[in-house]
C-alpha cells in the first residue's frame, strides 16, 4: 500500500502538470455532482480536462498528451477523429442534426448491420446502450409472456432499474436506491463460476431471458468460458427462454462480426452501441425478425396484437448514420479489429514481462483489444506471465484496492497514459508499435514510482 507521504508526493506531482484541469475541476464541482457526468470519470484529486484528441493519443487543457486507453469507453477502435467518419459525420451535420422523419441513411445503416452481425434480421436502432438493453427486455417479456429475466453477476447491461443490482454491489439482488424492490425481484443473478447455479435458474418456467456480455464482464474482466456459452444457448432454446448477448463492446470490435462470430453461438437478441456510431451517441437492438416484429405496426394488427411502444428522437440520428456507416464499412474489412487485438495481446505480454522483472505479484490478462490489471488484492502467490484469470473466484476479480488503483492510475497520467478504472484499457486500430513501447516504458516508470 501507498505510504501517506508517497501519496500525497504523487498528488503533488500530478498537480504541478495540470493547473488547468484542477481550476475546471473546482467550477465543475459547483454545478455536477462529484465534478463529473460519468461515474467512470471519478478520480482523486481530479482527473484530466481534454481539449483535444487525434488518433491513440489526446491532449488536455494544460497541453499534456497522453496515449489513450479509454478509447471513448470502448467506442473508438478507429481512434479519436478518424478522418474519413469525421468528414461524414460534417457531411451530415451540414443538412441537419435530424429530421424528425425517415431518411436513406438509416436504411444504409440498418443493412450494414445486417451484412456483418450473423444473428440479425431485422435491427431497431436506440440512442444508447442503455436504452438497447431496455428494449431488448421489453421485447423478450413481450415475445415469452413470462416476466423474470437471468443475469450475471458483475456483468454490465446499462444503468436503468432493471439492470441496477449486482454489477457493482447488491449481488444478493437487492433494489439499489431509487429502484422498486417489486422491480428488482424480477432478475436473478447467477454466479458466473457456479454451473449448477446457473443451471437452476434456467430450470424455472417463468424466465423470459438471459442476459451476458459474451466475453465476460465489463469486456473480459472476469472472463466467460465459451462452455458456458454454448450451454446457455442449449439450455435457452430447450426451454424457449430467449439468449440475449449484449455485445455494446464486443460488437464490431473482437471481429466485424462480433463475439457471436467469433464463437459461433447465435443469439436471440444482440444489444449494441458505442461502435455502432462510429462513436457518436446511438445504439440497437437486432435480432430475429419474429421478434423484432413486435414494433412492427402491420405484422401486429394482422396478428391481432398490441404493438410494443418504442418512439426516440434520435433513434436512426443521421449524424449517428454517417458516421456509423462509414466506421462500419472501414471495419467489415476486418483489419482494424485484427490490429487492436494485436495491439492488445503485445500490451498484456510486455506488462506482465515487466511485473515480472521487477518482482511484482501482479497480472495483466484479458483478451481480445482488452487489458485488465489483476492487483491481487488477497496476496495471492502468482507468475504474471502464467496467471490465470480463471482460477481466481469472480469477487476477487472484482474487488479492486482503491487506493492502488488510484495511485497507479494518477501515477500513469504523469507518465503520460491515460487508463480506466477497471483498472486497465481498450486498445484500437489507431495504437502504433511507439505507443505500445511507450506505455510499456510508462507502466515501468509508474510502478517506480509507486515502489519509491
Amino acid at each position: 500500500m501507498l505510504k501517506p507521504s508517497g501519496e500525497r508526493d504523487l498528488i503533488a506531482a500530478y498537480r504541478r502538470r495540470t493547473p488547468g484541469s484542477a481550476e475546471l475541476f473546482e467550477r465543475a464541482q459547483q454545478v455536477l455532482p462529484s465534478g463529473i457526468t460519468h461515474d467512470s470519470r471519478f478520480l482523486k484529486p481530479y482527473g484530466p480536462y481534454v481539449r483535444t484528441a487525434a488518433g491513440a493519443r489526446k491532449t488536455d487543457v494544460d497541453g499534456n498528451e497522453y496515449i489513450d486507453y479509454f478509447g471513448g469507453h470502448g467506442a473508438l477502435i478507429l481512434g479519436h477523429a478518424h478522418p474519413e467518419v469525421t468528414r461524414a459525420a460534417q457531411e451530415a451535420l451540414v443538412h441537419s442534426t435530424q429530421y424528425g422523419a425517415s431518411h436513406e441513411l438509416e436504411v444504409i445503416w440498418a443493412e450494414t448491420v445486417l451484412r456483418l452481425l450473423p444473428a440479425a434480421q431485422r435491427v431497431r436502432f436506440t440512442a444508447s446502450g442503455t436504452e438497447a438493453t431496455l428494449l431488448a427486455l421489453r421485447l423478450a417479456r413481450a415475445f415469452t409472456g413470462r416476466d423474470k429475466i437471468v443475469r450475471f453477476k458483475s456483468h454490465f447491461h446499462g444503468w436503468h432499474d432493471h439492470m441496477a443490482s449486482g454489477y457493482v454491489s447488491h449481488f444478493d439482488g437487492a433494489p439499489t436506491p431509487g429502484v422498486l424492490a417489486e422491480v428488482a425481484r424480477q432478475t436473478v443473478l447467477v454466479d458466473p463460476d457456479e454451473p449448477t447455479e446457473i443451471d437452476a435458474a434456467l430450470d424455472a418456467t417463468d424466465v423470459a431471458a438471459v442476459f451476458v456480455e459474451p466475453t465476460g464482464s465489463s469486456f473480459g474482466m472476469i472472463p466467460m468460458r465459451e462452455e458456458t456459452l454454448a450451454r446457455l444457448r442449449e439450455r435457452t432454446e430447450a426451454s424457449g427462454t430467449l439468449l440475449i448477448f449484449d455485445e455494446v463492446i464486443t460488437g464490431f470490435r473482437v471481429s466485424p462480426g462480433g463475439a457471436q462470430q467469433v464463437y459461433g453461438i447465435r443469439p436471440d437478441l444482440t444489444t449494441l452501441a458505442k461502435i455502432v456510431a462510429g462513436g457518436l451517441p446511438g445504439g440497437a437492438v437486432a435480432g430475429r425478425k419474429e421478434i423484432l416484429d413486435q414494433l412492427d405496426f402491420d405484422a401486429m394488427a394482422a396478428a391481432g396484437k398490441p404493438k410494443i411502444l418504442h418512439p426516440g428522437t434520435f433513434n436512426g440520428n443521421p449524424v449517428s448514420a454517417a458516421a456509423g456507416i462509414t466506421a462500419l464499412e472501414i471495419i467489415e474489412k476486418g483489419e482494424v479489429c485484427a490490429r487492436a487485438n494485436h495491439v492488445g495481446e503485445t500490451l498484456r505480454v510486455r506488462m506482465n514481462e515487466v511485473l515480472a522483472s521487477k518482482g511484482v505479484p501482479w497480472s495483466v490478462y484479458g483478451t481480445f483489444s482488452a487489458f485488465h490489471l489483476f492487483m491481487n488484492p488477497d496476496g495471492r502467490k502468482i507468475d504474471p506471465v502464467t496467471f490465470s484469470a480463471f482460477d481466481v473466484p469472480w469477487k476477487v476479480l472484482k474487488s479492486k484496492p482503491d487506493e492502488a488503483v488510484n495511485a497507479l492510475r494518477l501515477a500513469l497520467l504523469i507518465e503520460g497514459v491515460d487508463i480506466s478504472g477497471w483498472p486497465g484499457g481498450i486498445t484500437s486500430a489507431a495504437h502504433s508499435d511507439e505507443d505500445v513501447d511507450q506505455t510499456v516504458e510508462a507502466f515501468s516508470r509508474a510502478l517506480d514510482r509507486l515502489r519509491s
